[in-house]
């Protein structure tokens, strides 16, 4: 199959903690490093020369007495279920009421993850967690076929979500966004250093995935907890 130019392809840069046994998931063997587009290994590069910010997305009052950070991965299927299953109980139970303050970190164990989350930051913060919703249900659809039917697929998921093909070119074609997301997701595996996906996190506790029942109850203890040290 020929590949176009919204095909998303490694290209020069590190990412260095992504190895794994000579093979990296996100490279794959002995590639130099991420993910960027064919032919277009420096579009979109910063006048300055300064990397762009990869900024935390985040739900509820920044002030909420507990915070609570979910890592995930878009191609991974248990992430899909927490964000169908768990989300919508947490947002109406906890984050609305103003209790906590959610924080969603990509993980990028492959390159369509990494392509999943250029589009999904392609919105902007307010549309953010839109797109999100929108890649986790329709997983099974985008992560089938080829690179570039994946790629395609992906920018499908954009434009529904109001984005225009030149915006969602811009934003797939972003190599230094690209290495920014990369370096942002391996600092923050040094804060959190998760073993799978999704993991959650109460203040700055790593644990697994769980059901909502049991997660409510460890929330719920953070908070009496909270509320003592208050």
């Amino acid at each position: 199959m020929t590949i176009d130019r919204r095909t998303l392809l490694i290209a020069g840069a590190g990412a260095g903690a992504l190895g794994l046994g000579g093979y990296s998931l996100l490279q794959g063997p002995k590639t130099p490093a991420p993910l960027l587009p064919m032919g277009m290994a420096h579009a979109q590069t910063a006048a300055d020369g300064a990397a762009p910010e990869v900024l935390d997305m985040a739900l509820g009052a920044e002030d909420a007495p507990v915070t609570l950070y979910e890592y995930a991965s878009f191609t991974c299927p248990h992430c899909a279920t927490f964000h169908s299953n768990v989300k919508p109980r947490l947002i109406e139970d906890y984050i609305e009421p103003g209790l906590v303050r959610f924080i969603y970190r990509e993980v990028y164990f492959d390159r369509p993850g990494l392509w999943a989350g250029m589009v999904a930051r392609c919105g902007g913060e307010m549309r953010y967690f839109g797109i999100v919703d929108l890649i986790y249900e329709r997983q099974r659809d985008w992560v089938q076929g080829s690179p570039a039917d994946m790629v395609e697929s992906l920018r499908a998921i954009g434009r529904t979500a109001g984005l225009t093909n030149d915006e969602l070119d811009a934003c797939l074609t972003d190599a230094d966004m690209a290495r920014a997301m990369l370096a942002s997701y391996e600092a923050n595996m040094e804060v959190h250093p998760i073993e799978g996906t999704p993991a959650v996190v109460i203040n700055d506790e790593v644990l697994g995935n769980m059901s909502y029942e049991d997660l409510s109850g460890l929330l719920d203890a953070a908070l009496e907890e909270a509320q003592a040290d208050g």
